[in-house]
């Protein structure tokens, strides 16, 4: 799919995905939305105002192209195709944005910039990297961490099971920036489930997601964890798991030094301006 090309900033966008809605407001140019998903919810007191159009995963096309967009901005990672094709049919022009790493994100970022020809927008722009470079180069210089970090929690007949991901998303190359090392990091997703939680070959993917992978306790406890973080998205973590992983994983190095915790699960998980505060916040974890 090609990048849409406007001559002049686009006046009318629907975003469908929460971190870009949020990563317009910041940039400047949340004038130019006109609708958004339920689950755009940043910022706070401005997404009030535009028209929701339903889930990301089931946003109301009919209701979309009644906003007479110029733009909608979609992501492969939450919407589905069938819902991009949809619009792409009625003639409507979509960005679908996949960003894997920091980078890639960055890079998002600035094709925003670009798209909306704001100058302030390079320059916060300019200031992620910079502070990314900061984080990097901070981190060249300690102990990588092997840090195991869940977004699911299961059960199946009985065995308790933990969605994580691999080196291939962004939430792997965030916690990479400030030394952490994902102890799944090379771990593919099996099919059917059952393969999975034993990590035994199993079906052939067929074009199927393999970043995320369930993890059985067994693996976990080999994987042998320096650090755990929790977050509150899109599996709402709270003190219950964490009380449960303290027991069920009490021989690993993160429970035995006290390094399991709870976080705000946007933080890695919503790849746009919201990196800022990752920068600010994710460093405590790893001192």
């Amino acid at each position: 799919m090609t990048t849409p090309f406007f001559p002049s900033p686009p006046r009318r966008v629907v975003s469908l995905v929460p971190s870009i809605t949020e990563s317009l407001f910041d940039l400047g140019f949340g004038d130019s939305l006109v609708g958004a998903t339920d689950y755009c919810v940043h910022p706070t007191g401005k997404v009030s105002a535009l028209k929701k159009v339903g889930g990301t995963k089931n946003a109301r096309v009919e209701e979309i192209l009644a906003l007479q967009p110029e733009l909608v901005i979609a992501s492969q990672e939450e919407n589905t195709p069938a819902m991009v094709q949809a619009l792409e049919a009625a003639g409507v022009p979509v960005w679908l944005t996949f960003p894997k790493t920091v980078d890639e994100t960055l890079a998002d970022l600035r094709h925003l910039a670009d798209i909306f020809q704001g100058r302030y927008a390079y320059i916060a722009v300019d200031m992620l990297e910079r502070g990314v470079e900061f984080a990097r180069a901070i981190a060249a210089d300690e102990a990588r961490l092997r840090v195991f970090c869940p977004i699911w929690r299961g059960e199946q007949d009985g065995q308790i099971w933990y969605m994580t991901c691999n080196a291939e998303t962004y939430t792997s190359d965030l916690l990479a920036i400030f030394g952490g090392e994902n102890v799944f990091a090379a771990r593919q997703r099996r099919y059917p489930l059952e393969a999975d939680l034993k990590n035994e070959a199993g079906q052939a993917p067929e074009g199927r997601d393999t970043r995320y992978p369930h993890i059985s306790l067994d693996e976990m406890r080999a994987a042998r964890p320096e650090l755990i973080l929790l977050p509150s998205e899109p599996f709402a973590f709270d003190e219950n798991h964490l009380a449960e992983l303290k027991i069920l994983l009490a021989d690993t190095p993160a429970i035995q030094n006290g390094r399991i915790h709870l976080l705000d699960g946007s933080l890695i998980t919503w790849p746009g301006t919201r990196l800022g505060k990752a920068l600010e916040k994710l460093p405590e974890y790893f001192k």
